[in-house]
């Protein structure tokens, strides 16, 4: 039997996706792409839903209680871990960043 899990979304993952939004919406001009951007962040990450932890973990140089693993959705990651029944998406970031200082 397949195992359930429950979406959580921290504030800070929140807060990244309203700053891209809202760069691309109003500084780029482009609210049509900045719509998609989030549609299809909601997609990628549902689709995950079903089977969060059968992905390899994002190396990090950190020490962690859970490991993080990483969604690609056009030149941003989404980071997320499983922490019992729960996947919880921390961060959305802008995949050509520092990504290790990040998260």
């Amino acid at each position: 039997m397949d195992k359930k899990y429950t979406l959580r979304y921290l504030p800070v993952f929140e807060q990244d996706m309203t700053e891209v939004r809202d760069y691309i919406s109003q500084k780029l001009q482009n609210p049509a792409a900045a719509l998609r951007l989030v549609e299809d962040t909601e997609k990628a990450i549902l689709k995950r839903l079903d089977n969060p932890l059968g992905f390899e973990p994002y190396h990090s140089t950190r020490d962690r209680k859970q490991p993080y693993y990483r969604i690609n959705v056009r030149n941003y990651a989404v980071f997320y871990v499983v922490i019992g029944n729960v996947m919880e998406v921390r961060r959305f970031v802008y995949g050509r960043r520092d990504l290790p200082n990040i998260v």
